[in-house]
């Protein structure tokens, strides 16, 4: 078995970050690329554990020395995937689970077409807002921001291999699954 890439991207609030967690519990062979961004931490986030914290001016001289695989501007930050990221993890001969953006997934698309390319779609775009405004971490501008993304976002779900809708957290999380293990053939 070859180590895969697999991007799983949808809008801001899908449930991506929980389904990976599952995902990670269930098939534990997976290792997790931490992406870099500029924005802020959260209270609770560690650098280099949830993410990779850089300031604008660091990451645009990771932009220009081409250290990222992808990298894509969503809701006024910076995000992307580090080349060392990804190559620390499939040098060790483990898969890569990538969460990104749809905008940095076609990016990875492009570059690495042997890519598996898994869009998580929510039942309809009020529960984004309902998701959004619950997690409480958003102003109401940012919200906005946000499913105005979404909606654009949701457009281009065709393009992917995968398409799970995130109405059920269980049935999703086991077609996730599903689809790892039938790619991994394990």
């Amino acid at each position: 078995m070859s180590a895969k890439v697999f991007v799983i991207t949808g809008p801001s609030g899908v449930g991506k970050g929980t389904l990976i967690k599952q995902l990670l519990e269930r098939v534990p062979n997976l290792a997790l690329s931490v992406s870099a961004t500029t924005r802020d931490p959260r209270a609770g986030e560690v650098d280099g554990t949830d993410y990779h914290f850089l300031t604008e001016e660091r990451f645009q001289e990771r932009i220009a020395a081409k250290d990222f695989l992808e990298f894509a501007t969503y809701s006024g930050n910076h995000y992307g995937t580090l080349n060392s990221e990804l190559d620390r993890c499939l040098e060790s001969g483990r898969s890569v689970v990538l969460e990104i953006e749809v905008q940095g997934a076609t990016q990875v698309r492009a570059a690495r077409p042997d890519s598996v390319q898994i869009f998580i779609a929510p039942p309809d775009e009020s529960v984004l807002r309902e998701r959004l405004v619950g997690r409480g971490t958003d102003s109401a501008e940012a919200i906005d921001r946000r499913l105005k993304t979404a909606e654009q976002e949701l457009a281009q779900q065709d393009d992917f291999n995968h398409r799970i809708v995130n109405d059920d957290l269980s049935r999703a999380a086991d077609e996730l699954e599903s689809i790892v293990r039938e790619a991994t053939n394990s």
